[in-house]
C-alpha cells in the first residue's frame, strides 16, 4: 500500500474501501471484513450512509490494531450548527464505537459551514479526530467558505476519474498541500470510461482490468481514491495497482481522457435544497 502525506503531519492510505449505499446491518460488516482481509487499511463511510456501526464493528473484529485502520466518517449538514455539531461527532464516534476517528469531513458544503468547521477544529484538539477536511467543494464554494478557517482542510473529497479531473480544483488545492480525495473513481460503472480504448489497450498491456489502469492512474497523479464494491474479487483487484507504474507518456494519454464534466453540480440549489433537508437522525 502506497501512503499520502497530509499537510497536518499525517499520512492516509492511498487507497480506501468505500461503503456508499452499502446497507447496514450485515453487508457492510461482511465487505469491509473482507476489505481488511485482503489488505485495505482505509475505511470510508459517512452518517449519511447510515453504515458506521457496521463499519466499526468490523474493524473492531479484524484482528488488526486500531491505529494501523484509517477511519473515514463525515458529518452531516443537519448537524452543522454550533449547538448540534459536538453532538453529531459523538454520535458518529458511538455508532463507531472507537476511541477516535482518523478523519472526519465536513460531507456537503450547505448551510452554516462555518460553524461545523469550528467545531471540527475543536474536536481534534480534543483528540476526538486525528484528520480534519471537507467534502463536495468545487473552486467557488472553496473560495467561499475556506479562507475564513482557521486551519486548512487536510483533503477535499470530490466526484473524480479520468472523465472528469478536477484540474481547476487541484490547481488550487496543490499549492495549500490540500490532498484530493476521489468519490466515484471508476466513474460509478460508466461503461465509457470502462470500455475507453485508451483504457482497455493498457489494460491489455499491463495484464489488468480496465479499473486498475483507473486506479493506477489516479494514484500515480498523487489521489487518494475510494473504489467500493461488495464482490470479493473485485474488492481484492482493485487493491492491486501497486505492482506495475504507468509510464510519462501513458499518464499524459489518460490525461487527455478529461473532459471537465462530472455527474454531481455541488451549486445547484436544487442539490442544496435536496440534501439539507435529508436528516439522518432524529
Amino acid at each position: 500500500m502506497d501512503y499520502v502525506q497530509l499537510n497536518d503531519g499525517n499520512k492516509i492510505p492511498a487507497i480506501g474501501f468505500g461503503v456508499f449505499m452499502i446497507p447496514n446491518d450485515g453487508p457492510t460488516y461482511e465487505a469491509v471484513l473482507e476489505a481488511l482481509k485482503v489488505g485495505y487499511r482505509h475505511i470510508d463511510t459517512a452518517a449519511a450512509y447510515m453504515n458506521e456501526q457496521d463499519v466499526g464493528r468490523a474493524v473492531r473484529d479484524s484482528g488488526i490494531p486500531r491505529e494501523e485502520v484509517f477511519v473515514t466518517t463525515k458529518l452531516w449538514p443537519q448537524d452543522y450548527a454550533a449547538g448540534n455539531a459536538p453532538a453529531g461527532i459523538d454520535l458518529s464516534l458511538k455508532n463507531l464505537g472507537l476511541d477516535y476517528i482518523d478523519l472526519m469531513l465536513l460531507h456537503q458544503p450547505y448551510g452554516p459551514v462555518d460553524e461545523a468547521w469550528a467545531a471540527l477544529e475543536e474536536a481534534k484538539a480534543a483528540g476526538k479526530i486525528r484528520s480534519i477536511g471537507v467534502s463536495n467543494m468545487n473552486v467557488n464554494i472553496w473560495n467561499k467558505w475556506v479562507p475564513g478557517f482557521k486551519t486548512l482542510p487536510a483533503v477535499n473529497q470530490v466526484e473524480c476519474n479520468p472523465l472528469f479531473q478536477q484540474r481547476e480544483l487541484r490547481a488550487v488545492l496543490d499549492p495549500l498541500g490540500v490532498k484530493l480525495e476521489c468519490w466515484y473513481p471508476l466513474g460509478h460503472g460508466n461503461a465509457e470510461l470502462l470500455s475507453n480504448p485508451t483504457i482497455t489497450a493498457l489494460a491489455g498491456k499491463y495484464g489488468k482490468n480496465a479499473g486498475q489502469i483507473i486506479l493506477r492512474f489516479e494514484t500515480q497523479d498523487g489521489l487518494i481514491t475510494l473504489p467500493k464494491s461488495t464482490n470479493p474479487g473485485r474488492i481484492a483487484s482493485n487493491l492491486d495497482v501497486f505492482d506495475f507504474m504507468l509510464t510519462d507518456d501513458e499518464m499524459e494519454s489518460l490525461r487527455a481522457l478529461d473532459t471537465g464534466k462530472g455527474t454531481h453540480d455541488p451549486e445547484d440549489p436544487i442539490n442544496e435544497e435536496r440534501l439539507l433537508s435529508f436528516r439522518v437522525h432524529e
